[in-house]
């Protein structure tokens, strides 16, 4: 039996007027697929409707047998979801909390409870600190408890929703980690505004941007696509709008109080650039600049999505 996730023309517009999800089509397999986007990309309505919290407008989702929008009761049985959100109870340590996520999963068993509820506590390394208010809890030690009640039930798909912001550098390493371990056998559909989160961990992705996918793809095959073509320089900060006006810029950033720049081309731009080895983050900007680049020549498109 396929276990992917097929996502067919998948459409939400939102009672304010604002177009959320613009006819998506994804598929996604077994493994860890990056979904790619800035803030405001319409990840979060893409995932709350694939975790059949929201209904969509128009399209269709299936998870191997399983029509997601039809049957959402034998979707949830086998859906693990760390949204973006998590929240704990501060006061109940982690053994008693992901004891009563397990009951709610329908794991009604006491012993058959124990052991699940133990053997994950030590699978996301928490053991040691199982008896501890979940209140007490750094930000990474409660994104792996999240994971870990995620994975209550043994899940065929799991969502995680941007889970590494705001943690620490060696947090965010030991979650990543975690969840390559897991993402062998499951779909796990990570979404992330972080461009190293996917680089590190994804063997297939998307990029989406104002409701739509704007590129499918797998990380080193969409980076082959620019190769060659990236280029970059080093510039005073005041000549920054001359270039991006001569020049499609992708990325800019500061290094040593001066500005770097990215550009691509086809051939090199002469004028003082070098080619530069590109990475998932020039695909990634690459991807955007040239959507928002249509987006001016066509200004009847919206540019603003939930």
């Amino acid at each position: 039996m396929s276990n992917s996730l097929v996502i067919d023309n998948l459409s939400k517009t939102y009672g304010n007027g604002v177009r959320a999800l613009r006819g998506v089509n994804l598929t996604i397999p077994t493994g860890m697929f990056g979904l790619l986007g800035p803030n405001g990309a319409g990840k979060s309505t893409l995932m709350r409707t694939i975790s059949t919290l929201q209904d969509p407008d128009t399209g269709a989702i299936r998870l191997g047998d399983i029509d997601v929008l039809r049957d959402k009761d034998a979707v949830r049985r086998v859906l693990g979801y760390l949204p973006q959100d998590f929240g704990v109870y501060p006061n109940v340590d982690a053994l008693t909390m992901l004891s009563h996520f397990a009951t709610l999963k329908g794991i009604g068993n006491a012993k058959q409870r124990k052991q699940v509820v133990e053997a994950l506590l030590q699978r996301v390394n928490l053991w040691d600190a199982r008896k501890n208010k979940l209140g007490g809890y750094s930000g990474g030690m409660r994104q792996r408890f999240g994971i870990a009640q995620a994975l209550l039930g043994n899940p065929r798909l799991i969502i995680v929703d941007e889970p590494t912001a705001g943690l620490d550098p060696e947090e965010r390493n030991r979650f990543l980690n975690l969840l390559s371990e897991i993402g062998e056998h499951v779909v796990i559909i990570l979404s992330t505004h972080i461009v190293e989160d996917v680089a590190q961990l994804c063997t297939n992705m998307a990029i989406i941007a104002k409701g739509e996918v704007l590129h499918q793809g797998k990380p080193l095959a969409t980076i082959d696509e620019i190769r060659d073509k990236t280029w970059k320089k080093i510039i005073a900060r005041d000549q920054l709008e001359a270039h991006e006006r001569d020049h499609d810029v992708i990325s800019t950033r500061l290094f040593s109080g001066r500005t770097l720049i990215h550009v691509v081309a086809d051939a090199a731009p002469g004028d003082g650039f070098e080619p530069v080895e590109p990475g998932l983050e020039d695909v990634y900007f690459t991807t955007l600049s040239r959507s928002r680049a249509g987006d001016k020549a066509d200004p009847a498109h919206p540019t603003r999505v939930a």
